[in-house]
């Protein structure tokens, strides 16, 4: 009779409860996860091409839901603005909210006064001035994308076509207190984007089932 009573009682469980197991040990795994070790991400920074995050060509999601042309890892038409590669020594943190204070660009070391300035595509200049205190080179390199630098110096003319890495201006002093930089700006529109992804690799890292894993 008891029994019979329990039966019952189970069988009138609502059915998330009735069907409910023991949780798992292991959580799902995700298909997009951290770097794998020995990769060459660094803490905060960002994935170069050529590491675990793999080297197929994959779309820049723009502003708006369109993409950028990509090559393998960045964008294939787009080089750094300094050169030999430069250090990035404040990195791309935009404000949560377009009126507040953020880092909208990244600042470049190894940029001491008089260091050459290139273009890191093809466009047309399209600001040549002083904003604030600074003076300020804008290209603009179509399909609503521009870039900024600040402080350089330019003796280009608005309207002036520039081929990729062609010298647009020279870093003067103003900008990184402690050492010479250049602050690299990119827009999407009116929309700051994070410059770095033109010219590195930024896609997580996937993991992959080991060999012969079932």
């Amino acid at each position: 009779m008891k029994r019979s009573i329990l039966l019952a009682a189970v069988l009138m469980l609502p059915a998330s409860m009735a069907s409910a197991g023991p949780p798992s040990a292991v959580g799902p795994v995700s298909a997009v996860g951290p770097a794998e070790a020995g990769a060459s991400a660094t803490a905060g920074g960002p994935v170069e091409a050529g590491s675990s995050a793999g080297s197929g060509a994959a779309p820049l999601q723009r502003a708006g839901g369109t993409t950028a042309a990509a090559g393998p890892g960045a964008t294939a038409a787009w080089r750094w603005p300094l050169a030999p590669k430069p250090p990035v020594l404040r990195y791309f943190s935009p404000p949560p909210l377009p009126w507040l204070s953020g880092h909208r660009g990244v600042d470049l070391g190894g940029a001491a006064p008089g260091a050459d300035v290139v273009s890191p595509a093809a466009g047309t200049v399209s600001f040549v001035g002083v904003v604030v205190d600074r003076p300020v080179t804008t290209i603009d390199h179509g399909d609503g994308l521009r870039s900024s630098f600040e402080p350089v110096d330019s003796p280009l003319a608005v309207g002036t076509p520039v081929a990729a890495g062609e010298v647009v201006g020279t870093v003067v002093p103003g900008h990184c207190p402690l050492a010479a930089c250049l602050h690299w700006g990119v827009r999407d529109g009116e929309q700051y984007v994070n410059p770095l992804q033109f010219v590195l690799d930024l896609r997580p890292s996937i993991l992959l089932p080991l060999a012969g894993a079932p």
